[in-house]
């Protein structure tokens, strides 16, 4: 089983040591929460939310027992306010399965400050773009956000085999090419449904969203293509700004 998450296994491993110093706290965008609102994770101590079904007994005992940031969240909801956009607070959901598992692997010790802040419903690129642009000045203060999702997330695609996908390849190859250049990356984003493949890997975008979130902080910079593989013969790729 291993070897089908090998490659993204490594990169995830390896990605605390890439970084340029040690976050004060990470706020995450997760593909698995979405809100009326952007909402905020506001808990000193989230506990664990096991949003899957039917997995092995063992998954549902991982545990990985980040602290919350009360004082992130609190940055976070007066940067929304003062770009106009309206949030709300939560401080009873847990840490869902698109930051634990992740999270596990990158930061095994649990030792950094973690605050979640969900996708709005309605998942309008612009939205989530503005989202980011808001939160831009947090990455100045130490602070290190992440979104999480997947560059291909077709359930049905995936179990389909393992042979070459030239939609889902050109889909990934749109994105690689869309995120290093910030002169475009905005127009594109927002268009993101024409571009080649892209709803045979996205039948629903819950997972490229928080993709957006994080190119919005970082506005007008260039983007890096920091991983660059396949799961289950699909391309997933990541990315890294600053």
């Amino acid at each position: 089983m291993r070897s089908i998450w090998r490659e993204l296994e490594d990169y995830l491993r390896g990605f605390a040591g890439a970084l340029p110093e040690r976050p004060r706290a990470i706020l995450v965008i997760s593909g698995h929460w979405a809100a009326a609102q952007p909402t905020v994770n506001i808990g000193a101590a989230p506990p664990q939310l096991y949003d899957y079904g039917g997995f092995p007994d063992y998954t549902y005992r991982l545990q990985w027992p980040a602290p919350g940031s009360p004082r992130l969240a609190a940055e976070v909801r007066e940067r929304l306010a003062a770009a106009g956009i309206a949030s709300a607070s939560d401080d009873q959901r847990g840490w869902d399965h698109g930051v634990f598992v992740p999270f596990k692997v990158m930061f095994p010790q649990a030792d950094i400050p973690v605050v979640q802040l969900s996708l709005q419903q309605g998942l309008d690129p612009a939205t989530h773009l503005a989202i980011g642009r808001a939160l831009t000045s947090l990455r100045r203060d130490g602070a290190l956000i992440i979104g999480s999702g997947q560059t291909y997330h077709n359930m049905c695609g995936f179990g389909g085999g393992q042979g070459p996908d030239p939609a889902a390849e050109a889909f990934d190859a749109w994105l690689r090419e869309t995120m290093v250049d910030p002169s475009r990356r905005d127009e594109a984003l927002f268009a993101w449904e024409q571009a080649p493949g892209a709803r045979g890997a996205q039948p629903h975008e819950d997972h490229l969203l928080p993709l957006m979130v994080a190119a919005g902080a970082a506005s007008g910079e260039p983007g890096q293509v920091a991983f660059y593989g396949h799961v289950l013969g699909k391309p997933i790729s990541g990315f890294r700004f600053g």
